[in-house]
């Protein structure tokens, strides 16, 4: 299938230094779109451009209105436009309510809401002078079943799915199309070393396959019995940001194994 994104398309993808961002952007790359990679501090993204198709790497604090205001004008300079805006970046924090002060629900917000918030002000004008455009925002599944541990973060990326329902409106008519992709949990680097951490505390066998079973029966109860790859998630963006999507707009899209009954 041809997705269209080898047509002079030119994608940014937040925090795409590392994890499932990386792989997004990778991806995005071999189906032949313009590929702009994004890290915190200068140089952090360069690896991604420099071992793949992704073509450039920006650097700049998507905490601040001046970082973002850098990352937009570096993306603008160097690929001219940008039609596809991937908001992956977000982060959590591991506090429960009794532990979840004010600073903390007020970072949350800050990294996952007005990071996002501050870029798609500065890129849907261009998008809108050049009648089309698609923005993806990285959600959780627990935007809209949240559990207990995480209140904070849950609440940010609830409200970060609100964000694109009412910004779709907003652009209704201007060719730009505003989606959420909300995976459970993602096989990244970093979840499995946590697994792997606790199956050896816990003195389980430490292949793969049997310490994914018993997280997935523990934690995330799904009818494929497993957790997502970065690259299915990254594959599911790549088709929501191509032509073949444009009549998908505003939406939540889970991308969870079938996992509609639980709380992650």
């Amino acid at each position: 299938m041809d997705l269209g994104l080898n047509k002079g398309k030119v994608a940014l993808v937040t925090g795409s230094y590392r994890g499932t961002g990386e792989i997004i952007a990778k991806r995005l790359a071999d189906e032949g779109a313009t590929v702009i990679a994004h890290g915190f501090e200068q140089g952090s993204a360069d690896h991604v451009a420099a071992d793949s198709a992704v073509q450039f790497a920006v650097w700049g604090d998507l905490c601040t209105e001046a970082g973002c205001q850098q990352v937009a004008e570096q993306a603008i300079a160097a690929a001219g436009k940008i039609d596809i805006l991937i908001n992956n970046y977000g982060t959590a924090v591991e506090k429960r309510w009794a532990d979840a002060d004010s600073d903390d629900w007020l970072d949350m917000y800050q990294k996952n809401v007005l990071s996002a918030a501050r870029m798609i002000r500065l890129l849907t004008p261009q998008m809108r002078e050049l009648g089309a455009g698609r923005i993806i925002q990285l959600g959780t599944v627990g935007s809209t079943q949240p559990n207990h541990l995480r209140p904070a973060y849950y609440a940010s990326k609830g409200a970060l799915a609100n964000v694109a329902v009412g910004l779709a409106k907003e652009l209704a008519g201007t060719g730009i199309t505003v989606n959420t992709i909300s995976p459970g949990y993602i096989r990244t680097p970093e979840i499995e070393a946590s697994f792997r951490a606790k199956a050896k505390r816990e003195g389980w066998e430490d292949d793969w396959e049997t310490i994914e079973r018993r997280i997935v029966a523990k934690r995330f109860p799904n009818p494929t019995g497993r957790i997502a790859t970065r690259e299915e998630v990254a594959d599911l963006v790549c088709f929501v940001a191509s032509e073949r999507a444009a009549f998908i707009n505003g939406q939540n899209i889970r991308i969870d194994g079938g996992a509609l009954d639980i709380v992650h």
